[in-house]
């Protein structure tokens, strides 16, 4: 069937959809029912379905004589290691490693904090306490000590598994020493650590930490301890906009469920096919992509631990492509700009053999439509830019691949996926007319795979999703839908400004900037204006090798605007800088650099360990009058 068919066949029965769905993954116990709405607008899927999550990923193939078959491989250009493990490998030390915590008295509920690099152990880590049914919270390895406390107070871990350190180019960042800074400002203490030590930097351990090794020595390997369909399997922390981080609750049943289905019908990926998301477990990609549904569904995944250039050059993603015979191919579209900026000419991709590659996805932010035309030219695959959210755990809206490959739109990330109502909305919660910028959210109940709510905060759940539009999940995303079903997603709902009263998108802005042949990567915010209320304010990094005027390429990218979006945008300020600040997932931080524009910088979080960037910003703003 194509897509409107299955599209159509969820909503005429989503609860015989997703019990068919349901077919595909081990159950201990099968559920009776798919939905549980007794607590509506609480939802929960499959809750009296009983199974566990590390034996759909790991076990299951092993028993159905597939122990052989590669569950993972280790590429990290960066330490020049190379390694693969199979799925009988790591089911045993996996095994061992949950043998070793259940000796130390962690079970089903516990929680276990992850802070680790990206090697192998981190997945090891992950599934050992999905095998215990223990609540694991992966924490981004080197995330500031402040930050990492937070967490600590919030989920309240019985024990943390770490590394001793992080690898990045030009630098190794020592993990323990921010681990100790965090246990010691927070009111929770956790009752042991165990850490992998590195040889690129070995780790001092307290009284309370045992090394990896010898952790794990004479343990009994532990068997897979059943949980109900809507128990936890890990909590995963997203910035909130108050400073407080959110977080996320993933339950079992509907996560197995849900990734399953993707795996075939959005990716189009067959069992034992490699299938790479560059990504970082510390991120929901690297949680969905990297850990779980490759291994439930019975691929290969790859466990990246480097950077798109400078390990050693812009060629280092097609090197590892065609080295493991990738299928299908994951990444941010940042990581595509970085290497067609230094790279515009794609002669690093003519050296290597892409023939494994069927697709390119996208996700992380808005792919811009100049990306999008040069991973289209030099790869000569399907490129699919697809949108979805730390929150809902896999994609609210692709192109499914796997049940039919759909006419690209540039700009969108095509239609809505099974299990997604989605609407675009006035302020009045109505739908507004197909093309016209509104809210968008989600009817209730999101699908399975979604989260349950936040840790230990109903409430702050209710408030930040579910109490502005009633009915509807709010994504905080602002977008349109066109008459034929395609969604378009613009800006986040506070980067959608209003000029002279006309609600414009800053997204829509930067897509035009980006189609400038010197642009390799920008950003649009609003600032303040007495006369207008807002005004447009652009920051254009150049592709490598331009050394025109920048004044000229300032005052053409302003003519690009007028001409595409036409004189209501009053796009007349940007300026050039080397380097746009990001998250370490690659997101734009463009709040903080609004909030540097209209003197409020203090009061943002610390989001960010790169000072030289935001120092070159506050300069160009202050050149151009802000940042006062």
């Amino acid at each position: 069937m194509g897509y409107r068919d299955v599209y159509q066949g969820w909503k005429a029965d989503p609860e015989a959809f997703w019990m068919q769905a349901a077919e595909a993954i081990d159950w201990i116990k099968k559920p009776t029912k798919a939905l549980d709405d007794s607590n509506a607008p609480i939802y929960q899927w499959y809750s009296d379905g009983v199974m566990n999550t590390c034996y759909n990923a790991l076990d299951r193939h092993v028993e159905a004589g597939r122990g052989e078959q590669a569950a993972i491989i280790y590429d990290s250009p960066i330490t020049g290691v190379k390694a693969t493990f199979s799925y009988a490998e790591m089911t045993d030390r996996v095994a061992i490693l949950a043998g070793a915590l259940a000796r130390k008295g962690v079970g089903k509920g516990d929680r276990v904090l992850i802070y680790m690099p990206m090697v192998p152990e981190a997945l090891e880590a992950m599934l050992a306490c999905a095998r215990l049914g223990a609540v694991h919270s992966v924490v981004f390895g080197g995330f500031a000590a402040n930050e990492l406390a937070v967490r600590i107070d919030d989920a309240t871990p019985k024990a943390v598994i770490a590394a001793s350190c992080g690898i990045e180019p030009g630098r190794v960042i020592a993990y323990k020493p921010l681990l100790d800074e965090a246990i010691e400002l927070s009111a929770h203490k956790p009752e042991f650590g165990v850490i992998l030590q590195r040889e690129q930097l070995a780790a001092d351990l307290g009284d309370t930490d045992f090394e990896w090794d010898a952790f794990k020595e004479g343990a009994v390997p532990a068997p897979c301890t059943p949980v109900g369909g809507a128990d936890p399997l890990y909590i995963l922390y997203t910035s909130g906009t108050t400073g407080q981080p959110k977080g996320v609750v993933r339950p079992n049943g509907g996560h197995a469920v849900a990734l399953q289905w993707t795996m075939k019908n959005i990716y189009n990926v067959e069992p034992g096919e490699v299938f790479w998301a560059a990504s970082d477990v510390g991120w929901v990609v690297g949680h969905s992509y990297i850990c779980y549904a490759p291994l439930i569904y019975g691929a290969t995944a790859i466990v990246f631990e480097g950077k798109p250039i400078g390990t050693p050059d812009a060629g280092t993603f097609w090197r590892v492509i065609e080295e493991h015979k990738v299928t299908s191919f994951f990444t941010a579209p940042t990581a595509f700009r970085a290497i067609k900026r230094v790279d515009p000419e794609g002669e690093f991709v003519k050296k290597y053999d892409m023939s494994s590659l069927k697709a390119l996805f996208l996700a992380g932010e808005r792919a811009d439509s100049d990306t999008i035309i040069w991973a289209q030219d030099h790869l000569g695959v399907p490129v699919v830019d697809h949108w979805w959210q730390t929150e809902t755990g896999y994609s609210i809206a692709a192109n499914p691949l796997g049940l039919e490959e759909l006419p690209v739109k540039l700009g969108s990330p095509t239609v809505p996926m099974p299990g997604y109502d989605v609407q675009a909305l006035a302020d009045d919660g109505h739908p507004v007319k197909a093309g016209e910028m509104g809210a968008i959210a989600i009817k209730l109940p999101l699908p399975p795979g979604t989260l349950s709510g936040l840790w230990q905060a109903e409430d702050r759940y209710r408030s930040s999703y579910l109490e502005t539009f009633p009915g509807y999940y709010e994504t905080g995303d602002a977008g349109m839908i066109d008459e034929d079903g395609y969604l378009y997603i613009m800006a986040r709902t506070d980067d959608v400004i209003n000029v002279a009263g006309h609600r414009l998108s800053t997204g829509a802005m930067e897509e035009v900037l980006s189609s400038h042949p010197d642009v390799a990567e920008c950003a649009v915010i609003g600032v303040a204006d007495a006369l207008k209320g807002q005004l447009p304010l652009g920051f254009l990094c150049l592709t490598s090798g331009v050394d025109r005027d920048h004044s000229e390429i300032v005052a053409e990218c302003a003519n690009l605007v007028r001409e595409k979006i036409g004189p209501v945008a009053a796009f007349k300020l940007a300026c050039v800088v080397e380097r746009l600040p990001k998250t370490r997932s690659g997101k734009v931080l463009r709040g903080t650099m609004a909030a540097i524009a209209d003197g409020t910088a203090w009061k943002m979080p610390a989001t960010i360990d790169d000072p030289v960037i935001l120092d070159e910003i506050k300069v160009a703003l202050a050149a151009m009058g802000f940042a006062k």
